[in-house]
Parts: C-alpha cells; structure tokens; sequence
C-alpha cells in the first residue's frame, strides 16, 4: 500500500490525510478536493475532483493505481460510492450504500434502530405538514424536528415553543429548509442528558471502538444557539467510564452491526453512534453516521498513536482481526474558527492571519474551509479551521488550544470560548 485517496475537504478529511501520512507503508496520499491544509502537508496533494463526482473519483483511482480510498464525507457514501469502487474491484474504505441509509435516512435509521431493539427516542415520520402539526401539538415540549435527509449536520431543529416547533415543521416540508432533504421529516421526543460521539471501526461482526469523545454541535458559549456541524471536541468523554462504554457496546453498536449482518448487508467502515447519556445512565441513540466525525476526528487523530493506514487496509480487504489501538494517555480538544454568520449568510475570500506562527509539537491547526490564492490563504466556508492541542488533562488541553487561537485572525472570525467546559466542570 503505497498510494491512498482521501475524499472530501473539510477538516476531518486534512486530520486522515495527516495521520494517513504518518504510516511507513504510505508513500504519497491524494485529497480530492482537499483544501489549503492538505496541499501544505508533505507527500500529500489535492487533486481537483469534487467529492461527489463519483466517476471521475473512480477514474482517477484506476489511473494513478491508488492502493486504497478512503472517504470522509457522508454524500458520496450515501451516493454509493463504495458500491461503484467494489464493482470495479478498487479497494475503498467505507460502508456500501444500504448500509449509508443509516446516515442517509433519518427515518431508515429510526425503524432500523426500532427493529433491533436499539435504545433511541419516542419517534414519528411525516410527509404532510397537516397531519405532523396535529400531532405537534400532542406533544410536550421541547420537541425535536429532524430532515430526513443529509443537511450538513444542520438538519435538526430543538424547538421549546409551539410556535418554532411548527415553523420548522412547514419550512422543513415545503423544501425551504433544506430542499428535498426535508420532504420527509421525523419528530422525536426530546432527551436530557449529554451527548457523546462514539465510533468504532467495523468489518462485519469484528469492532473496534476508536477513543471516546464529545462534541459541542451549539454555535455559542454554552451551548446556546443554532445547531452547526460542531463548533469543537474533547477526547477522551469523562462521561464513557468502562461500565458506560460496556453498555454503549452491548446495547447499541453490536446489535447494530448484528443487524446488519441478519439483514444481509454486513457493515464495513466507519460507524459513528451520537448517544445521549441520560441522567439516569441511559445511553440512546440520537443519531447515527456512517463515517467519523467532524470535529472529533481532529483529536482523535492527535491521540491515535496506531498506524491509520494499516486498520483501514485490513477492513478494506476483509481481514480485520481484533486488536487493541494505541492511544496517547493525554487528552485532546479542538475549537473550531468560523467565518461570522456561520451557520447561517457568512462572508468568504478573507485573508486568514497568523498561520505562519510555528505550533508547539503538542498542538495542530486543522484546515477546513480554506483555499491557497498565492501566497496567502483565504476562508472559503463557514467552518473554516479546527485549532487542537493535547493536554494532561483535558483542562491543559483546552489552555493550550486557545493559546494557539489567539494566534490567529480574520475579518469576522467567530469562535467558542468554552469548549470542553462540560468536561472541566464535572
């Protein structure tokens, strides 16, 4: 294995192509489309394919004989991308489309989560805004109201009034929202507790789970605001202690894949289980993605000190075989900068500053929205670095990050102040 394709161009995709390249079998890794932070990497290149162009993907696999692809994003797993690279035998990381409904169908995944008796919330689907208001206002609130379909981590609205709940409800149906993502929605009861990310590797029923983390998907200091695609993270979760992470197994990630293999699609790939832990220690299932997370993955890729390129090498070909992972005993935490607006209008094309300050070998600024023009690099999105730092614990962790943040600035740039505040505080 010499030659590995990396999907996507966020900053989850920039942390894979940087542990990717860390591996002693890995020669040069290709990002397509990438960003500004993976063109800066050594023996990494952005190639101009879209992520969801899925043929010239596969072209360009077979071109350059590309030993193994991974994919970042959830679209063109949902798309069927793995489908298209098995079919014309290009080793590919990631689960087959059936098994992307997961992520890829709110709905899907809710009556998957209901046939194998997977602990999640009270739930109904609908298509007609009439009948989702009559039965709105049976329920108490707050109420959760999700787009079926993939809305870039901001498809999920909490709604504590009547009337947001049923604004959400009409905007997401009309297709305003989110367009056909929101044709069909899900209504949920609403969970107290706190979430945590927990992912695993699956190759069939072999499953390694990754280091837990949690992350903060609220815009604004203590998780007010709009829901993002997460605004930071922390790994390890306090919260995922050894009876915690037995239960998460026992009762949610094996009879997940269990289901998987009894419906006649064994899982591969990553597999991601946002979990709400109750205030009763009952973990349950808010939502489910087919891929890792983002922003977890940039410190758990701090912390991983196994070869990345190896674990997905063996899934990739079947040959996974259970072993422990080897992580770094300290902590890691990103904090995400955003361009101001973001998750809603937010300005692009700003000169980011400060980029060129050397980070601390305990530190890494992660590149997601961004694009070289020259010798400068520009903000092309709305989340646009991920800043992370490892830490003896994770209060450290969170010094050291913002250390490196007060490094950096651009016109509007907008950020939390208190990732991992949760963590410090318990």
């Amino acid at each position: 294995m010499k030659k590995v394709l990396v999907i996507g161009s966020g900053g989850r995709e920039h942390a894979l192509a940087w542990k990717l390249i860390q591996s002693p079998q890995v020669e040069q890794v290709y990002v397509a489309p990438g960003n500004a932070g993976t063109q800066l990497e050594a023996n990494v290149d952005n190639i101009d394919i879209a992520s969801d162009d899925l043929q010239a993907l596969l072209e360009f696999a077979q071109q350059y004989a590309i030993d193994l692809t991974l994919v970042g994003p959830e679209a063109p797993l949902v798309a069927g991308i793995v489908d298209a690279f098995k079919q014309a035998d290009m080793l590919i990381f990631g689960p087959q489309q059936y098994n992307a409904q997961l992520e890829g169908s709110k709905a899907f995944a809710k009556h998957f989560m209901q046939s194998f008796k997977i602990p999640t919330a009270e739930f109904r689907e609908f298509t007609e805004p009439q009948a989702a208001l009559t039965y709105l206002r049976s329920r108490s609130l707050p109420i959760v109201i999700k787009a079926d379909g993939l809305a870039a981590g901001k498809g999920v609205v909490i709604a504590h009034s009547a009337d947001e709940a049923e604004r959400a409800v009409l905007t997401m149906l009309s297709g305003d929202a989110h367009g056909d993502a929101g044709k069909k929605i899900v209504i949920e009861e609403f969970i107290q507790g706190q979430e945590v990310s927990f992912i695993c590797v699956v190759d069939h029923n072999t499953v390694i789970p990754l280091a837990s983390s949690q992350d903060h998907k609220a815009r604004d200091d203590a998780d007010k605001g709009p829901n993002t695609g997460g605004m930071g993270a922390y790994s390890p979760s306090p919260l995922v202690d050894q009876a915690m992470h037995e239960k998460i197994m026992t009762q949610v990630i094996l009879p997940t894949v269990q289901g998987f293999i009894v419906s006649g699609h064994p899982y591969q790939g990553f597999l991601y289980a946002g979990i709400m832990i109750t205030p009763e220690g009952v973990p349950k299932v808010l939502e489910f993605n087919c891929r890792l997370g983002d922003p977890e993955t940039q410190p758990i890729m701090l912390r991983l000190q196994s070869d990345l390129a190896e674990l997905c090498w063996d899934v990739a070909r079947n040959q996974l075989t259970s072993r422990h992972l080897r992580w770094s005993e300290q902590s890691a935490l990103g904090v995400v900068l955003a361009s101001g607006g973001y998750p809603y209008n937010y300005g692009k094309g700003d000169t980011i500053n400060g980029l060129d300050q050397a980070c601390p070998a305990h530190a890494k600024v992660f590149h997601a929205g961004t694009v070289q023009a020259g010798e400068e690099v520009k903000t092309s999105g709305g989340r646009v670095l991920c800043v992370t730092a490892l830490g003896d614990d994770v209060k450290q962790a969170q010094q050291r990050a913002y250390q490196e943040v007060r490094k950096i600035s651009w016109n509007k740039m907008f950020y939390r102040n208190d990732i991992g505040y949760r963590a410090i505080s318990d």
